[in-house]
């Protein structure tokens, strides 16, 4: 495995960074944390949701687009890698020809829990989405077989867990029926 460097990074030089490994990184005050590849569970949970919350989007004919794998800027040289977000088209378009990091907060954000990221997932990212405005905050944990839904109230987040059949309440689609066990199932071959 590559080493990565020891220096101290600016969010600009982290979006051009590139260490020919192919490995991702998330920027952490000046850092370079490496994210560990996922496994198939936590890509076929996050392909489901893509493609359900793409389906919701059409749907209603919203101006939204969701992404896999792109980056939030959560401070002034940090950045995190999100499983999936929502956008506004406005928000894509500013960003068409840079690296996929947002400046400005999604609509919604949404983290699969590995054991690698249990953590970040509940701690780190959920402070550091508050601190910047991501308005509404999914975090799927096929570990605990539970989707704790973050929603922001002046400041802060409040928190609804769900699990098994109970139907998922969500502010950014609020007409979005779904259940954890649904979304856990999509996690099985």
């Amino acid at each position: 495995m590559a080493t990565k460097p020891v220096t101290n990074f600016t969010f600009e030089e982290y979006l051009t960074y590139d260490d020919g490994t192919g490995f991702h990184y998330e920027l952490v005050d000046g850092r370079l944390e490496l994210i560990n590849i996922p496994t198939i569970e936590h890509f076929l949970i996050a392909k489901f949701l893509e493609q359900l919350l793409d389906a919701e989007i059409k749907r209603l004919s919203l101006l939204e687009l969701t992404f896999q794998q792109t980056g939030i800027r959560t401070g002034r040289n940090k950045s995190r890698l999100t499983d999936l977000c929502v956008v506004t088209q406005e928000q894509a378009r500013d960003l068409l020809k840079a690296s996929a990091v947002f400046e400005t907060p999604p609509l919604l954000s949404i983290e699969v829990v590995s054991p690698d990221s249990i953590k970040r997932d509940y701690r780190h990212k959920r402070s550091e989405y508050a601190a910047v405005g991501v308005a509404e905050y999914w975090i799927v944990d096929p570990l605990e077989l539970k989707i704790t839904v973050l929603l922001l109230e002046e400041g802060f987040y409040e928190e609804t867990v769900f699990t098994a059949d109970q139907k998922i309440v969500s502010r950014t689609f609020p007409e979005l029926a779904i259940a954890p066990h649904q979304i856990f199932a999509a996690g099985n071959l």
